[in-house]
């Protein structure tokens, strides 16, 4: 009985924490995309039509979304080889945010030609 109440209360810590990631992650995107909306698509890596709907939401439909139990933002580099190459020991600072970037290219084409495919 003890134990299910332990576990209730860290399911509800962990709730709070993704609203507040969510919210947070939320607020940066409609940020990003009202100061540079085509370097905000890439960034973020969406379409045209979600960023019109990012920087068209307001603060109460934001709020709302962020509420949920699910996290809204994911793992770009959900890939384990991808990871390791871009989080690589000893890799320089400059060379891992350019590997980023050329990863970040690479699957942003893959996803338009996914599209222009389908």
């Amino acid at each position: 009985m003890e134990t299910d109440n332990v576990m209730s209360v860290a399911n509800g810590e962990i709730s709070r924490e993704i609203g507040d990631i969510n919210l947070a992650y939320m607020l940066l995107a409609q940020k990003l995309v009202k100061q540079d909306r085509v370097a905000a698509m890439f960034r973020l890596g969406v379409s045209s039509e979600l960023a019109d709907m990012l920087a068209s939401m307001s603060l109460a439909q934001i709020v709302k979304l962020a509420a949920s139990n699910f996290l809204l933002c994911s793992f770009r580099l959900d890939e384990h080889a991808s990871m390791s190459a871009v989080v690589g020991e000893g890799k320089d600072t400059m060379l891992q945010q350019a590997h980023m970037s050329i990863l970040m290219s690479a699957r942003s084409l893959q996803t338009r030609k996914a599209a222009v495919a389908a």
